[in-house]
């Protein structure tokens, strides 16, 4: 089991479309940990932790987002294992 931990941004129309709250949702499915906020900018900002197999599948769900996001861009970079318990939304 490898473990993995990325974070970057989530950029388009992804604010005041419950990209935040569909994010938790669709984490706790994938049994994926970290979290999930809005940046000054408009962008999101996120933090994945848990299973490779999982993060990537999670990372490839932000690529779509729930319907009416407009995702253009998702940054992720690996990072330092963060020890996280859960998904929230900040």
């Amino acid at each position: 089991m490898t473990r993995l931990s990325v974070q970057g941004f989530v950029r388009g129309k992804v604010q005041g479309v419950g990209f935040r709250r569909a994010t938790v949702q669709q984490a706790t499915h994938f049994g994926v940990d970290g979290w999930v906020r809005n940046r000054n900018d408009g962008s999101v900002e996120v933090m994945l932790c848990g299973e490779q197999d999982k993060v990537e599948t999670m990372a490839h769900w932000l690529r779509e987002g729930p319907g009416a996001a407009r995702v253009e861009s998702v940054e992720l970079d690996a990072c330092i294992w963060q020890d996280i318990a859960g998904f929230v939304q900040l």
